[in-house]
């Protein structure tokens, strides 16, 4: 089975749950349904939203799924607790329907974040389904059954109702095009420069609060505005992966709300984007909340003043910005900002803009993880202790103490022009989630490597010669510790297939050489 996997349903909001239809064998995802609601003016809204799925053992659909998120960016891989929803809503004037209005929804649902794939399919399906419903579904259900399978670094032509869209699955922006009807830049990157431009003289506040996992509210006017910046934060961090929980668009209808909205403990470690002004008396207790987008009335009307009120509320202040008292610990990059303020002024395309922006978070992270990197690698075994017939020997404890000693001679400041508390910076980050993910990631990876480079001792070894002074008991232990090793190629370690080869003949050496008895028992299992 192929791990690129989604399915479509619709609603509408008078409804709140959809019906759905999936998509195909290969591109399609088990059903699965939400219940949102869209509110604001006439005509066609695209948002996204992510979800948690729901309670009970989670069954694995994929058996290539480990090998394809092995092979993918860390921003294209696979989720496996989350659904990821794309969404086409339509809401216009229409006096046959009984309340006056058409108002629909086509939602992809999928556990891949290709925002910029999954909503260009529904710019082209939405509007048609619109008008013929569920037998223009059904069609493009069975072209997409004819899709090749997603791999990634590959360029994919995906032909759909006379389109054919191209993309390439890969990190980053497109390069060499090929002629094609429908070329997308990127698979999943948005416009960054266009998402932080009202906020971009806190882009290096909000690195640092996406950087130590903090709880953050984005309020926005519409569900599309919402989605893009929740989404945009959570990609600043490239190529790091943020380990936290993120809603591109939350609504009083999800499931989570009460453990958000709760006082009696301190809000998760997640970003929530909101469009309700209930959300504005709930969540104010939240330690940074970020204001962007025009914020209307919920009749259409602009507030024409920084204050607003609603039934039962307080009064609230409506400056948009971001809400914290948090102190960053790096200074601003005032040279960035001046360069992109000057971009606007000549009107520079937003391409370039989001280039420059996407850069300077890339140089950024990297100059922060580059010593952690440098650190964690010193803690891997050196490759001669690694011995045939021994166990691979541990990796070193990562210690905190340690690690800041070398920040002197090989920290941040040799490939980073910002001043500040880097010190105090890794501090911090050491008691979030994001460095948890971090640490885990790269501790499974080096284990895997010394499992691997311990399969290749045991291959450059003498093996017949070892057991010429070795028990029956001793020679049976080797074969069942080397099958097991073996095994462990569903595992997806960094072996060559040519080792995997020997270390099987050298298992049929090894039995072959044992009394009859026992080869039929080592055999038979």
């Amino acid at each position: 089975m192929l791990p690129f996997f989604f399915f479509f349903f619709s609603c509408c909001t008078k409804c709140s749950w959809g019906r759905g239809e999936q998509c195909s064998v290969t591109w399609g995802v088990p059903s699965a349904f939400v219940i949102f609601s869209v509110s604001g003016g006439l005509g066609d809204t695209q948002f996204s939203f992510r979800l948690r799925q729901a309670g009970g053992q989670r069954t694995t659909h994929y058996e290539d799924d480990g090998e394809y998120n092995r092979e993918a960016p860390l921003t294209l891989q696979r989720e496996s607790a989350h659904y990821f929803g794309y969404v086409y809503f339509r809401q216009v004037k229409d006096s046959s329907m009984k309340r006056g209005y058409f108002q629909k929804s086509l939602v992809l649902v999928s556990r891949l974040p290709y925002v910029n794939l999954f909503q260009s399919l529904l710019q082209l399906i939405a509007p048609e389904y619109f008008d013929k419903l569920e037998p223009c579904l059904e069609a493009v259900c069975n072209e997409i059954d004819q899709w090749p399978p997603p791999v990634p670094g590959q360029t994919l032509n995906l032909p759909v109702m006379g389109v054919v869209i191209q993309v390439l699955l890969a990190d980053g922006l497109y390069s060499n095009l090929l002629p094609a009807p429908l070329v997308l830049p990127s698979i999943h990157e948005l416009d960054l420069f266009r998402c932080f431009q009202p906020v971009l003289i806190h882009i290096q506040m909000l690195w640092e609060l996406m950087l130590l996992g903090e709880p953050i509210v984005v309020m926005a006017p519409s569900p599309t505005v919402s989605s893009e910046m929740v989404l945009a934060l959570t990609s600043c961090l490239a190529p790091l992966r943020y380990c936290c929980d993120y809603r591109p668009y939350f609504t009083i209808h999800d499931s989570e709300f009460k453990e958000y909205t709760t006082r009696t403990q301190a809000p998760p470690n997640i970003v929530v984007g909101v469009t309700n002004p209930f959300f504005i008396k709930t969540l104010q207790h939240w330690p940074h909340i970020l204001r962007v987008g025009e914020l209307r009335m919920s009749g259409g009307q602009r507030f024409v003043s920084n204050f607003c009120f609603f039934p039962g509320f307080v009064l609230f202040f409506f400056n948009l910005g971001i809400y914290t008292s948090y102190k960053t610990f790096l200074h601003k990059d005032k040279t960035l900002i001046k360069r992109l303020l000057k971009g606007i002024q000549r009107k520079r395309p937003s391409e370039v803009q989001s280039a420059l922006l996407r850069r300077h978070l890339l140089e950024l992270t990297q100059s922060f993880i580059i010593p952690l990197e440098h650190y964690i690698a010193s803690l891997m075994p050196l490759q001669r202790a690694i011995t045939p017939w021994k166990n691979p020997p541990q990796i070193r404890p990562f210690r905190q103490e340690d690690f800041m000693k070398t920040l002197e001679h090989a920290g941040p400041q040799l490939t980073c022009v910002l001043k500040g508390d880097w010190l105090g910076l890794y501090r911090r980050f050491f008691k979030s989630p994001n460095f948890d993910g971090w640490y885990r990631q790269r501790h499974k990876e080096m284990t895997q490597k010394l499992e691997a480079l311990h399969l290749e001792a045991i291959c450059e070894a003498n093996i017949v010669a070892w057991m010429k002074d070795k028990s029956e008991v001793e020679i049976v232990d080797l074969v069942l510790k080397l099958r097991e090793k073996l095994v462990t190629r569903c595992q997806h370690l960094p072996v060559k297939e040519e080792t995997l080869r020997r270390v099987g003949l050298y298992i049929e050496t090894i039995i072959g050489s044992l009394p009859e008895d026992l080869q039929a028992v080592l055999h038979h299992h």
